[in-house]
């Protein structure tokens, strides 16, 4: 295959597995993340098993590091033919306690409101998702000019389709990486670089266990309700992922595909509650 993979939050959960997938099927894979030994777990693995990986301490929001760790993928692995955007994440400083106003919250101070959202927590979450999208793109994609089969694949959410309770900063940056995405295609077309997103439903990743189940284990009412919206009735899980990256990055099966967002979500966004 001898192409080239950069993916960034490939530390996590899902980009992991779109990591270890793409390393069995032949392509160098760089994996990009904040935490340097999440990533390098992941690089020994797809090493291990007979692939080409390497990992790079990577911080998205930072366009002059992002620079340095480009200089260093192009020496170990190449010029970059697919870009995968998997960072983002939400913050608790910019999550409300109720999914409904209740009296008083514009006068509280001891829980969590719309009204007393931390600024700064809201411009992490939305840059984090929004800018660490945008960032990686314009120095990996200068490697895709005038290339053949490249293409970029973001991480949107079901946020994007139906803002969800209590993450309202989140919600409203995922809908902007998929308005993105469509910018992207029209943008790159000329060039032949197919500019795509993935849509997950409801995974259980390292960032969101804590909201999905207690301390020992049980799943939460917020776990209830999103069972009870999805009608395949479980959660994701990651390889039921992989069909629709392996489509989505693959020219010769998606050629004439750009500027798309695909749910894989166990029916949630088709789901009316009735």
């Amino acid at each position: 295959m001898e192409k080239t993979v950069v993916i960034t939050g490939a530390g996590g959960v899902l980009c992991g597995a779109f990591a270890k997938f793409l390393g069995e099927k032949g392509y160098k894979i760089a994996l990009l993340d904040i935490n340097e030994s999440a990533a390098a777990s992941v690089a020994d693995e797809i090493n291990k098993s007979g692939g080409v990986a390497k990992a790079y301490k990577t911080d998205v929001l930072s366009k002059e590091n992002l620079e340095e760790v480009h200089e260093k993928v192009l020496n170990d692995l190449g010029k970059c033919s697919v870009l995968i955007n998997g960072a983002g994440g939400n913050s608790p400083k910019c999550t409300t306690a109720n999914e409904y106003y209740t009296p008083g919250d514009e006068n509280s101070k001891d829980v969590l409101t719309f009204f007393n959202l931390d600024k700064s927590g809201f411009d992490f979450v939305f840059s984090l998702n929004l800018m660490g999208t945008l960032l990686p793109t314009q120095v990996f994609a200068k490697d895709m000019l005038n290339g053949e089969g490249c293409c970029i694949l973001n991480v949107s959410s079901m946020n994007a389709f139906r803002p969800l309770t209590k993450i309202p900063a989140y919600s409203a940056a995922k809908s902007a990486v998929s308005n993105f995405t469509q910018w992207l295609a029209v943008h790159f077309a000329k060039q032949n670089i197919r500019v795509n997103a993935i849509a997950p439903g409801f995974f259980v990743t390292n960032q969101n266990k804590a909201l999905l189940f207690d301390n020992n284990g049980n799943p939460t009412k917020r776990t209830e309700k999103i069972l009870n919206a999805t009608p395949m009735g479980r959660f994701g899980k990651p390889e039921e992922l992989l069909g629709t990256l392996n489509w989505l990055i693959d020219s010769r099966l998606s050629g004439f595909v750009t500027g798309i967002v695909v749910p894989v979500d166990g029916g949630f966004s088709a789901y009316s509650g009735v």
